[in-house]
């Protein structure tokens, strides 16, 4: 089990985007990897619990966040070997973490959060609640929006995450996420 949420070595400059739901965060991932001409990684989590609701009309349930987590990490390794240059993660196991206390009365799975903590990405990209709300079957909190941000916001400070906010229109946080990036690529080389 422990071994299916290790990151696995690699080349590239890991950036993950973070924050809540319908904060443009898939959006940007995108963007940034046609941008660096890399690839990216998408939610987990969103396939998995699109499948469970059109199977069995049930959403998310504590017992699925370790399969949740050993699949975004399954995903992360395989395509962190597709570039050398920048990964462009949509989520990491510290948003799983943060959703879990959010929505499980502040607990986590032990094994989830040792590899949520100790997993690295070179720079986290805070996604801010200036976006219009996007209803779809998996989205359920639009009036928590600001509860959740500071959620995000407060683990990566607790645990000492590097991190930039990102807020204002699709242009303007494409321009400041390559800004950070390049500064990232320069360092590597």
């Amino acid at each position: 089990m422990e071994e299916a949420l290790k990151q696995q070595p690699s080349n590239c400059i890991k950036v993950v985007l973070f924050g809540p739901e319908s904060t443009g965060k898939t959006t940007l991932s995108r963007q940034l990897a046609r941008h660096y001409h890399s690839v990216w990684v998408p939610e987990y989590a969103r396939v998995y619990l699109q499948d469970k609701w059109n199977n069995e009309r049930k959403t998310c349930e504590p017992k699925d966040l370790l399969p949740i987590a050993i699949g975004q990490i399954k995903l992360e390794n395989e395509l962190a070997q597709k570039t050398d240059s920048v990964l462009i993660c949509d989520t990491d196991l510290l948003e799983t973490k943060v959703y879990s206390e959010a929505y499980y009365q502040g607990t986590c799975d032990p094994i989830l959060e040792t590899y949520a903590l100790k997993n690295s990405y070179d720079l986290y990209f805070l996604t801010y609640i200036d976006t219009p709300w996007e209803a779809d079957d998996l989205r359920d909190k639009p009036n928590e929006r600001k509860r959740m941000f500071n959620a995000f916001e407060s683990a990566l400070k607790t645990y000492n995450k590097p991190y930039i906010l990102l807020k204002g229109n699709k242009k303007e946080r494409l321009e400041l996420a390559v800004k950070h990036i390049d500064k990232l690529l320069i360092s590597k080389t």
